[in-house]
């Protein structure tokens, strides 16, 4: 399974999206089920999955699908 395909089965995971949900333009805002609680819990199984530690400035600013692959990035996860 390639790295993207393991970050948007946590996204799926985390906010609770059938298997088959589209993930890669969602935003905060824009997701009702993507709450203050559903952030940590996406944050948790990122890091779960990908093995990594965010710190508390990245968890802030992964505000989006795409921010979450340019964070990975940082922490040398290469999300294509």
């Amino acid at each position: 399974m390639t790295e993207l395909a393991r970050l948007r089965d946590a996204f799926r995971t985390a906010l609770d999206l059938p298997a088959d949900a589209p993930v890669d333009d969602l935003r905060y805002q824009d997701n009702e089920k993507w709450d203050s609680l559903a952030h940590m819990s996406l944050v948790a199984t990122i890091e779960d999955e990908f093995s990594v530690m965010i710190d508390t400035d990245d968890v802030i600013n992964m505000s989006s699908f795409a921010e979450a692959v340019r964070i990975l990035g940082k922490y040398g996860v290469d999300v294509k």
